[in-house]
């Protein structure tokens, strides 16, 4: 039986229409930040979305290397 957080949607975050495609988690430039400065998000509600590919996680901290401490690493 499915708990309260699968109504409408799913563990990632809820339902993945046209509008969460580009909003999630929430609606900002950079799905990794938050409103608290040098805090970030790595959920599996930011892209690339849910999965074990660490991917969400990855992309967070190359945003925070590059805001705080002026890391750009590339993705070659």
């Amino acid at each position: 039986m499915a708990g309260p957080m699968y109504i409408g949607g799913d563990i990632n975050g809820g339902i993945i229409d046209i509008g969460q495609l580009f909003t999630r988690p929430a609606l900002r430039l950079s799905p990794y930040k938050t409103s608290q400065k040098g805090m970030y998000i790595c959920s599996s509600s930011t892209p690339p979305g849910g999965g074990v590919h660490g991917m969400c996680g990855y992309h967070a901290a190359k945003k925070a290397l590059k805001e705080i401490f002026k890391i750009n690493i590339s993705n070659t």
